[in-house]
């Protein structure tokens, strides 16, 4: 990981790839590279950096290329280092890549034993090395790289450049990479967003594709060696992103931006229910109809901020649907044995469609028999989405800030869609029951809106918890997944230590914890369980604790010199978790504020996670 830019045009693309690096910051980086080939002498210049790209920028202000490679670097082998940054070199060949190569420890060795020098710590170089030692038996770089990505076992995209050659060989397998069609050049990149200033005519490559870009033209294979035609074997898109979509305006940081922007893209994402009193189907795919009838189980699998999405949709897919719902990591779900079930709507959750283990998760599901799968992603193009049969895209748009804000709130207006279509198939939701339902969906961004106006008491709030370490965040029923959500919310970029917990867990552990040092932080919606947690929240008080309480306008919980409320406008039912979460995401964004951490790129963390 994170990132890669690479152009061959005809003129001087240096401030482009700066440019296109620059754009993808937001995935997270710890070091950036850059390798460029002199039209005169044909030779490899390369530019490395521990800092930030203005460094590389400053670095490389001076010189001039048609064609070149750059890099951000989120480090998995070898510590952050400049001998570690890409491009890595051997030969006058210069690679980087985004992944992680599996078998890189057999191949060092047997480069090794060919007298090949290895100068980082990292699985790359091996890329490289292998590329030199066999390009001395075949015609040309493309072959050469062809060769090389069949002996690669792992995770990879990658970019070559050679001394001499004007072209870029790229490939991927598991990573994303794309081309870019110019008017003056041609392009690859890891994310379309890098190649906004030049082109919007977008070519994505498959699993095992390697294509070689020029001034010519782009010839490509496929994995088997197949050649292929692109614009036919590989349709060009032409991308709807916005420059606006990617610059951060009149907001201090692009997570702020992001928040505020939900009433759109909760308005956009729900469009398509407009007026109408009932859903079909169809809006998760063609077959929809005819998968969904014969559906008894899901399976939701996500990470991190998506897999707390999909632990609030089982609530609801259990209550409006009465089937049995199962939400697993998608890190674990396939290191165990597991009982397969082939009428079971496997669901897939993720913000880029190219995290990982969520990836390898859906294959390795498919692989056990069970076909019915739903892509609920945010990327169009992804590969989580072409691995899918059924699709939901949330329109959330670009999500810049490393810590997820738009992208779950939509993700969990559309499995809310998805409770009520299984439920109605199933015939556990009424006409009446759906019509309200679709009601409430229709005046949720509002709701929103009256909770982001919330936003100077919350400033107050985290003006007084700022120089906390601990916090205890809980909730119960519905809502302790978004306790979840927001203690992940504060560590990341806050770096304030968190966990969430069912509140009716305190008592079996955590309360041993609360002292008058140890804040929590609560979600107390008017319903049900509010008594309940009512009296886990003397608890607390009781062993002097202090608590902060994102409360319901008619929840009754008094205010005193240790229990602080903010209350919500108004109770949302089975949507109240997407008020508090947002209420939430402003809390962990103006502590971060106060604290004056790196709030949209948060140390160790990175956009998009494309290795395991």
């Amino acid at each position: 990981m994170c990132g890669i830019v690479a152009a061959v045009a005809d003129g001087n693309i240096v401030p482009l790839l700066i440019e296109g690096l620059t754009r993808l910051e937001y995935r997270g980086y710890d070091s950036a590279g850059l390798a460029l080939r002199d039209d005169t002498s044909g030779k490899l210049t390369r530019f490395r950096s521990i800092g930030r790209v203005a460094d590389l920028a400053e670095q490389s202000k001076n010189h001039t290329a048609t064609s070149s490679i750059a890099h951000t670097r989120w480090a998995t082998h070898g510590a952050p280092s400049e001998r570690n940054a890409h491009p890595h070199m051997s030969g006058g060949i210069a690679v980087v890549h985004n992944g992680i190569i599996e078998n890189y420890v057999a191949l060092r060795e047997m480069l090794r034993a060919q007298g090949y020098v290895f100068s980082s710590d990292t699985d790359t170089e091996v890329i490289v090395h292998l590329i030199v030692h066999l390009a001395k038996t075949t015609p040309d770089l493309f072959t050469a790289v062809a060769q090389t990505c069949k002996q690669l076992e792992g995770i990879y995209a990658i970019a070559v450049i050679r001394e001499g050659d004007n072209c870029v060989v790229v490939s991927r397998h598991g990573a994303p990479l794309l081309l870019g069609l110019g008017e003056h050049g041609n392009y690859a990149a890891s994310d379309a967003s890098a190649l906004l200033s030049v082109t919007r005519k977008i070519v994505y490559l498959e699993e095992g594709d390697v294509a070689e870009i020029s001034l010519a033209g782009i010839r490509a294979v496929d994995a088997g060696d197949t050649p292929l035609k692109i614009g036919i074997d590989r349709p060009i898109h032409i991308s709807t992103l916005s420059a606006a979509e990617v610059e951060k305006g009149d907001y201090a940081h692009f997570m702020q931006k992001e928040i505020f922007e939900q009433p759109e893209v909760l308005a956009a994402t729900l469009e398509m229910i407009g007026g109408a009193q009932s859903l079909s189907p169809n809006i998760f795919g063609a077959s929809a109809p005819e998968v969904f009838a014969d559906v008894n189980a899901v399976l939701i699998l996500a990470c991190g901020t998506s897999f707390h999405s999909g632990l609030v949709a089982r609530y609801w897919i259990e209550q409006l649907a009465g089937i049995p719902c199962t939400v697993e990591i998608a890190s674990e779900y396939r290191y165990r044995v597991s009982v397969p079930n082939p009428r079971q709507l496997v669901v897939a959750i993720s913000q880029s469609g190219e995290t990982a283990d969520t990836l390898a998760s859906i294959k390795f599901a498919k692989s056990l028999g069970m076909g019915k799968t739903l892509a609920l992603c945010n990327a169009p193009e992804s590969a989580i989405v072409r691995e899918c049969a059924l699709r939901f895209l949330t329109r959330a748009g670009k999500e810049i800030g490393v810590a997820s804000t738009k992208a779950f709130t939509t993700q969990l207006a559309a499995l809310f869609l998805l409770a009520i279509t299984l439920g109605k198939i199933g015939g556990r939701v009424s006409a009446k029951d759906e019509a309200e339902y679709l009601k409430d969906l229709r005046h949720l961004p509002l709701a929103v809106q009256k909770v982001l106006a919330l936003e100077p008491a919350i400033k107050i709030w985290a003006q007084r918890f700022a120089d906390k370490h601990h916090a205890l965040f809980l909730g119960r029923g519905l809502h302790y997944p978004i306790a979840l959500e927001g203690a992940l919310k504060l560590k990341e970029i806050s770096y304030i230590h968190a966990e969430g917990y069912p509140a009716g867990e305190l008592k079996h552990g955590p309360l041993a914890l609360v002292d008058e040092n140890m804040p929590v932080i609560s979600i107390a919606p008017n319903d049900a369980l509010l008594s309940k947690l009512k009296s886990n929240l003397e608890e607390v008080a009781s062993r002097s604790g202090e608590l902060y309480v994102f409360a319901d306008a008619d929840s009754a919980i008094i205010e005193s010199a240790r229990v602080h409320v903010l209350r919500l406008p108004e109770h949302y039912g089975l949507l109240s978790p997407v008020l508090h979460v947002v209420a939430l995401q402003l809390f962990s964004y103006h502590v971060a504020l106060v604290k004056g951490t790196d709030i949209d790129k948060p140390r160790n963390l990175a956009k998009s996670v494309t290795v395991e």
